[in-house]
């Protein structure tokens, strides 16, 4: 048995989460389920990002304590993650005792193996605000592209910065001009790990191309070392005397939280954490599950990090999924330009939301989101499509045979290709090509409605009632093999269909329901969405 870890990314606790957010991370819980399904081991983990000076200053203006703001939003994430039907095996939070302990033992080893380094620096300083800024709130223009970027990273061009790169520095609390002083921090020597880091990224297997390319960019660049602490008020303490006043780096923090929360997952649970981590424990397989923004905190910070811990396994497939737009702009919190993952559950089925994020989103290259595409996928596919087949197939079932799987045999063809289709969808899943798994899939739902049509049940029971039960047989076996292939993608409606057969949790092969089976009476899976919604 392989051991499956995946990472989810970290979502700020600073704002709501919009369709973006959820667009990037939404694949992690696919390949959970599905590696779940084919009886693997599975530790699934991600946490609300709870630190940072953005926490700090809106905490403050609201007059609460930072942990109180961040934890507002850590609980509406958990709530919209749970109505999605995310299946973590631990969801939390990096403002935990678990966490900060965690993060601080890497610390102290990457110092103990003279990987960190003390350095006098000058640091951006608001004369007008009396405090060091972080580099997030540090802004003006990329000397890369020429764009708009914050002082730790362009989102334009994905060039890692620090704040005295930037053209035309303005503080973003007060719009004046930063000055620079001199502070001390610990760096971490990542151009040490050029050579290693460049030899691991050359064998790298299961990563998008936006991960290959940006990696490769910044390795032909040259790596530079980076800020390990910074003078912040709200983080993970710096565990050395006289740096009481300093925080260890979000960067290096958070993405920490993939093995904080492993241990975490380990301590509530009883189970072993080691499994998922160390080399010498058997064969693990791990997923990091992003958007393209966080590609170099996953494939070269992380490793870093990892190696420089030494023993503890390397990121393996890397899902950095591309832009969602929103009418050809970027989704933004902070400019309130988004579509809200709460409003959107109030409104419509959690399945709609996680099928359009699959078979539309922007798995591969940036989409654009549209209420008119959003409503169109759900009427046309789920509801036009496979809900259809599952509706009429069982709706006659009830009306003709009592609700009781009639006799048959599945036809060749249907056995033979639905087997086929358990493994190229498997195979496409663990590649990280959910869409095509989706659209396999869906491809096998058009032909099982194009089989009911031509095969008439509806006149068979006029002229042979045994062979309409044949044709009924094997379109309840379809349908019983369909929400198996499909519970990754839409799970509500799938454990709502094996209800209806009385089947047990899915297991990734050929199902079979027996001849002679009462079935439970069967409701809609889906509604139709008025297309006036839109406006």
């Amino acid at each position: 048995m392989a051991h499956i870890f995946i990472g989810g990314a970290w979502p700020y606790a600073n704002g709501s989460l919009h369709l973006g957010r959820l667009a990037s991370l939404l694949p992690g819980d696919v390949l959970a389920r599905y590696f779940r399904s084919k009886g693997e081991k599975v530790l699934y983990v991600s946490g609300s990002d709870c630190h940072g000076t953005p926490v700090a200053v809106q905490a403050a203006q609201e007059g609460m304590e930072p942990g109180d703001f961040a934890g507002r939003y850590h609980e509406e994430f958990k709530a919209c993650f749970e109505k999605l039907g995310f299946s973590y095996d631990l969801y939390t939070r990096t403002d935990r005792q678990a966490h900060h302990e965690t993060v601080q033992a890497l610390f102290l080893k990457l110092l103990e193996q003279g990987y960190l380094y003390r350095k006098t620096v000058m640091q951006t300083y608001c004369e007008t605000d009396g405090r060091f800024l972080p580099d997030r709130y540090v802004e003006g223009i990329c000397p890369v592209c020429g764009k708009q970027a914050r002082g730790d990273q362009c989102d334009h061009c994905s060039t890692l910065l620090e704040p005295s790169d930037l053209k035309e520095r303005a503080c973003k609390l007060c719009g004046h001009a930063p000055v620079e002083r001199p502070t001390e921090h610990y760096y971490l020597a990542l151009s040490r790990f050029q050579e290693v880091l460049s030899r691991y990224a050359g064998q790298a297997e299961g990563w998008r191309d936006n991960a290959v390319q940006t990696t490769e960019r910044y390795l032909k660049e040259g790596l530079q070392d980076r800020a390990a602490t910074r003078d912040l008020t709200w983080g993970v303490d710096v565990p050395l005397p006289g740096f009481g006043d300093k925080k260890i780096y979000v960067w290096i923090e958070a993405v920490s939280g993939y093995l904080s929360a492993s241990k975490q997952w380990a301590a509530q649970t009883g189970e072993r954490w080691e499994p998922f981590w160390l080399e010498e424990e058997g064969k693990i397989t791990s997923y990091y599950v992003h958007g393209k923004d966080n590609i170099p905190f996953h494939t070269l910070i992380w490793p870093a990090i990892l190696l420089g811990a030494g023993g503890l396994h390397l990121p393996d497939r890397i899902l950095s999924c591309e832009h969602l737009t929103l009418e050809g702009k970027k989704f933004s919190t902070s400019r309130n330009w988004a579509v809200w993952v709460p409003d959107l559950l109030a409104r419509y089925h959690p399945d709609s939301i996680r099928y359009f994020l699959i078979a539309n989103g922007p798995e591969r290259r940036d989409a654009d989101f549209s209420w008119r595409e959003f409503i169109h996928s759900h009427n046309g596919e789920l509801l036009g499509a496979f809900g259809n087949f599952v509706q009429r197939t069982l709706a006659f079932v009830h009306k003709s045979f009592d609700g009781i799987v009639p006799e048959g045999e599945l036809p060749d063809p249907w056995g033979k290709s639905l087997s086929a289709l358990y493994q190229s969808a498997g195979d496409n899943i663990e590649a990280g090509r959910l869409k095509e798994a989706l659209e396999d899939i869906f491809s096998a739902v058009r032909k099982a409605n194009k089989y009911f049509d031509e095969e008439k049940p509806w006149l068979q029971i006029k002229d042979n009632r045994e062979t309409c039960g044949a044709t009924l047989h094997s379109c309840i076996q379809i349908i019983a093999n369909l929400s198996c292939l499909l519970t990754p993608f839409i799970p509500f409606s799938c454990q709502k269909i094996r209800d209806f057969l009385s089947l047990p949790e899915p297991s990734w092969q050929v199902d079979f329901v027996p001849a002679g089976r009462k079935l439970n009476p069967p409701e809609l899976l889906f509604e139709r969405i008025d297309a006036s919604r839109i406006e």
